[in-house]
């Protein structure tokens, strides 16, 4: 029996990479490496191919969840980790048992309105949500499916 589809949130600076970015790249598709954090590096490996997920801008003005993207490719090891010249070497990953792992993603939709990190804690559906934890800095998290349909429904008012 297959897995069911998990849903996930993953954060990224618009100013370095943003949900149009994500929209206009080949085929609407990109990696998502880069991540040198070992919990959001184990969350990266859970993912399956169809899960769902959050884009949400941080660092922004608002910070908020802008669309929706698909996992199109499990984790692999991510390359940057061994290019001396890339910001996200790792001198300490051996190729022979990578450290950092990558996963693919492909657009799926922006929201034509962004739902603010104020306008979530609004929410008290929304509580638990790793996201409004005091002290959450995880660049990718998981979303329960509550969490996840009640910001569809937010996203669709």
């Amino acid at each position: 029996m297959a897995p069911s589809r998990r849903y996930w949130l993953m954060k990224s600076e618009p100013s370095v990479f943003s949900i149009d970015d994500l929209a206009r790249g080949p085929n609407r598709s990109t990696c998502w490496d880069g991540v040198r954090n070992y919990q959001a590096r184990n969350f990266m490996r859970a993912m399956q191919e169809g899960d769902q997920v959050l884009f949400y801008h941080s660092n922004a003005t608002p910070p908020a969840i802008v669309g929706i993207a698909e996992v199109i490719n499990t984790a692999y090891p991510d390359p940057t980790q061994f290019e001396r010249s890339n910001q996200h070497f790792d001198p300490k990953s051996d190729p022979q048992n990578p450290r950092w792992d990558l996963v693919e993603i492909r657009h799926v939709r922006t929201f034509a309105s962004p739902l603010s990190l104020t306008r979530l804690r609004e929410e008290s559906a929304l509580d638990g949500m790793v996201l409004l934890q005091k002290g959450s800095r995880l660049s990718v998290q998981p979303v329960t499916e509550k969490e996840w349909r009640h910001i569809l429904k937010l996203a669709s008012e």
